[in-house]
């Protein structure tokens, strides 16, 4: 009945938010506990999740939820604001069209401003909030960013990209084009991936590349995205310290997932985070990197389910 249930919600892949199409796809009973998924970006989706590891999650017991914001993804609106107040709006309809009151909100890397400052401004919709490689200070992961890619380039040798790291030091940094840049070498030199994965991380990024409905949107990227919250939210100088010791005041919840080898992070920004939300709550995996849910599937959806018991 679970699995019948699923598919005829697969279905409807789409939900009107506000007058507009936003791409939404739920998993498992709608009886169990929910949990609403927020991607990264600005400017990406959800099919990371989607496709490796919402059904996992919802066999575990729980109601899943994953949407690409409006504007990203498969959410088309060439009228999106790229606003958190119109971000917000979009969410709390998917609270409605659910019938949620409250949901436990799983934020990857931007999807994870996204979610404490959307439980900020409704603290009584929020079971908890678990923070999935999600930055808290951006001004510190691009600076940690550069750091690390101009000790790579200092190891080899390349002038060229160690003038590339000099200019970027040299920019204002709070610029959409610092950000970009940084991001890039991010990138370029393998910030996002482990380099020793395990056998089963492995196997789950070999299946998502071969579900061609969904592996296609992997690497497409929404520039307007960006650029929007950049200049509407000055995104780039985002820091959400005092927001999150504003919801541990307010008895909200928080946890958070990190992989070692996620290079837009540093040790000392891992150690920051948990002397604010608690050493209980939070896990630092090894052979992980910024995918925590697909590089350590088995230890995230274990440490989700200890975490959402109540």
């Amino acid at each position: 009945m679970k699995t019948i249930f699923t598919l005829i919600m697969l279905l409807l892949a789409t939900t009107l938010a506000n007058g507009q199409n936003i791409y939404t796809t739920s998993f498992g009973s709608s009886l169990d506990k929910p949990i609403i998924f927020l991607h990264g970006g600005p400017g990406y989706n959800c099919v990371n999740f989607e496709s490796t590891t919402a059904q996992q999650l919802a066999d575990k017991g729980y109601y899943v939820i994953v949407y690409d914001r409006r504007g990203e993804g498969r959410s088309k609106d060439p009228n999106a604001k790229f606003t958190f107040k119109e971000t917000f709006e979009d969410l709390n309809s998917i609270y409605q069209q659910n019938n949620l009151t409250k949901a436990t909100l799983i934020g990857h890397s931007f999807g994870g401003i996204v979610a404490t400052l959307f439980a900020e401004a409704n603290p009584n919709k929020v079971q908890s909030i678990i923070l999935v490689g999600a930055p808290v200070s951006l001004q510190s992961t691009f600076k940690n960013i550069l750091t690390k890619s101009k000790s790579i380039y200092q190891a080899k040798n390349d002038s060229v990209n160690l003038k590339y790291v000099t200019m970027l030091e040299n920019m204002n940094t709070s610029s959409i084009e610092y950000s970009s840049y940084c991001f890039g070498h991010a990138m370029q030199n393998g910030f996002y991936t482990t380099k020793n994965p395990s056998d089963e991380a492995k196997n789950i990024y070999a299946k998502f590349r071969t579900d061609t409905s969904l592996a296609k949107y992997a690497s497409q990227m929404s520039y307007e995205a960006p650029q929007g919250f950049w200049k509407n939210e000055k995104y780039t100088t985002i820091d959400v310290t005092e927001n999150l010791q504003d919801l541990i005041n307010q008895k909200v919840k928080i946890y958070g997932l990190y992989g070692k080898e996620d290079g837009l992070f540093s040790a000392q920004q891992i150690d920051d985070l948990e002397k604010l939300i608690g050493i209980d709550n939070i896990k630092y995996f090894d052979n992980c990197s910024h995918n925590v849910f697909m590089d350590q599937q088995s230890q995230f959806i274990d440490n989700i389910i200890a975490w959402t018991k109540e």
